[in-house]
């Protein structure tokens, strides 16, 4: 029986657009995909994510994949502030699963940057039981070892979980676990396949 829900938070409970962020500054197509291959699409963003290299240190690499880019670079991550958005269901989501006495935590690959400037759009995780933001425990998904120290953390029992990731991959990393997943594509997808689950959820 699921009596615990875990989500992702970014493009499950936040949108997350990276591109979208970039084109605001205005830049023309050929810059914006030449940024995000150098930035979001790299192996470097783990490493954001991850927390054991500074802020810093992290751009530098951005920059050693395209150095040309570097001001633009610089430009767009001295503030974060809309590449992260909120849907309109999130709050009121937590809040039903709540009520009918499910566990609500988050699990979601982050970085201190990203939280900070779009802290203002995060008042929901207070609504919730806990969860892991990956840079404070330096371990991303999806490492078994995350999966694992969410379980202990909160003393939940695997079987008893299931959460929401749109990516397949971290949804394996879950299951490896004894987690059940959900990969997540819109939230009538995620809510028919919970139901199916047994979860109370609308």
């Amino acid at each position: 029986m699921i009596k615990n829900i875990i989500f992702d938070i970014g493009n499950v409970l936040m949108p997350f657009g990276y591109r979208a962020f970039y084109e605001s500054f205005g830049y023309e197509e050929d810059i914006v995909e030449r940024l995000s291959v150098a930035t979001a699409q790299s192996p470097d963003w783990n490493e954001l994510d991850r927390g054991v290299l500074s802020y810093e240190e992290v751009l530098e690499r951005f920059v050693e994949n395209d150095p040309e880019l570097v001001e633009i670079i610089h430009k767009v991550f001295a503030d974060l502030q809309g590449i992260l958005g909120l849907y309109d269901y999130t709050e009121g989501w937590i809040k039903q699963l709540k009520e009918e006495g499910y566990g609500v935590y988050y699990l979601s690959n982050f970085f201190k940057k990203a939280e900070e400037d779009c802290k203002e759009l995060m008042g929901f995780l207070e609504l919730m039981d806990g969860g892991i933001l990956s840079y404070k425990d330096k371990v991303t998904k999806p490492d078994r070892q995350i999966y694992e120290l969410l379980l202990k953390r909160f003393g939940l029992k695997a079987e008893e979980c299931v959460f929401l990731d749109d990516i397949q991959k971290n949804i394996d990393g879950a299951c490896a676990v004894g987690i059940q997943g959900i990969l997540f594509k819109d939230r009538e997808q995620a809510v028919a396949e919970l139901q199916k689950l047994g979860v109370k959820t609308k």
